[in-house]
């Protein structure tokens, strides 16, 4: 899907290949481990490998099933990343002889309990692009600009949607009982492909209809939106361009609890001062909806299925956005900080205004 991009600038032409030698990601972990305990953690370096595949590996050197491994989160198989991982450390003799090509182990610790998903603050990350001639150059610095000043959509990337980019519809006929998927963990898959491009739809129109209430006056375009006059008067007034609407459910940033709009002139303040955000619906069971004039908005992407639903911040706020110029190579190298859950490559995808895949 087409999905909109809250810069305005126009596609910028360079070249971005996820690989090993140009797309670094650097795990930074929730906590600082212990130092002791019964589990070894393992900091481990791996190339053009995916999490699973470099576990499935340290499994067959060490005979032993990958459930006894831990980690906080799945990372590229096209990239340098840089993990920690877990398991009990009574292997850890045999670990001492271990080589493998594509895997280095930089580091050792030992924590008390084993890594469980999410157990994870972020992750810091070094992209290269090619081919940036000094129009581009200019052109890109500008958007970080922005991007560091509103943050960027937390639109579900590219690759929550599989190889073909369409497990979403696998997803939608399982929860609407036309497909059987006897594999528990691939029908969970394909149902989060689903609840995440319902996701990203939602955010879509929303960016849409900042666009139209920042570029238009209320009266051009009330009736077109079907909101109020003065709903639109009071969302042209916010300094964020991704305007917040009565019924929006916020949430303290960077975690905290989640709240309904009170006051929308201070509330939307507090969004520019990135003290807080707005929150979208992973639609399911167990859910906070929202109100008003959102809900009106969310109920077209709101599906009954049998999954726990949740609400995932619509906008994240980059940190330490830094770029450096390689003029004699035509090389621009970025490196920034996400919180978890958020997409490198839709960062890549806003500052170029290209559809990644």
């Amino acid at each position: 899907m087409q999905l909109q991009r809250y810069l305005n600038h126009s596609p910028i032409d360079v070249v971005f290949k996820q690989s090993k030698d140009d797309f670094v990601v650097n795990e930074v972990p929730l906590y600082e481990f212990s130092g002791e305990g019964e589990h070894l953690v393992l900091k481990l370096r791996k190339k053009d490998l995916a999490t699973w595949d470099a576990i499935e590996i340290l499994a067959n050197y060490l005979k032993c099933s990958p459930r006894e491994f831990g980690y906080a989160g799945l990372k590229d198989k096209n990239a340098m990343t840089i993990q920690h991982i877990s398991l009990h450390r009574k292997f850890e003799d045999q670990l001492k002889d271990f080589t493998h090509d594509n895997i280095k182990i930089l580091e050792t610790t030992y924590h008390n309990n084993k890594i469980k998903i999410g157990h994870l603050k972020g992750n810091s990350f070094f992209i290269r692009l090619k081919r940036v001639g000094l129009v581009e150059k200019q052109k890109i610095e500008e958007a970080m600009g922005k991007i560091a000043i509103y943050g960027m959509p937390n639109y579900f990337g590219f690759q929550r949607f599989g190889i073909d980019g369409e497990n979403y519809k696998k997803g939608k006929a399982i929860v609407e009982g036309t497909l059987k998927e006897r594999n528990r963990n691939l029908k969970q898959m394909f149902i989060n492909a689903y609840q995440s491009y319902l996701f990203n739809s939602w955010l879509s129109r929303r960016i849409e209809i900042s666009k139209l209430i920042e570029a238009f006056e209320p009266k051009e375009i009330f009736q077109k939106l079907n909101l109020p006059l003065e709903e639109i008067k009071r969302a042209k007034k916010q300094p964020h361009p991704f305007k917040i609407i009565t019924g929006d459910l916020l949430s303290h940033y960077p975690f905290g609890k989640i709240f309904i709009i009170d006051d929308l002139e201070v509330e939307s303040q507090k969004f520019f001062e990135k003290d807080r955000v707005p929150t979208g619906l992973l639609c399911g069971k167990r859910v906070k909806k929202s109100e008003g004039f959102a809900l009106e908005i969310e109920k077209e992407f709101d599906v009954q299925m049998q999954e726990d639903g949740a609400r995932r911040f619509a906008f994240i706020f980059p940190e330490n956005l830094e770029s450096n110029y390689k003029e004699d190579k035509n090389h621009m190298e970025l490196s920034f900080y996400l919180p978890k859950g958020s997409y490198a490559t839709e960062l890549i995808a806003e500052i170029l205004h290209k559809e990644l895949s």
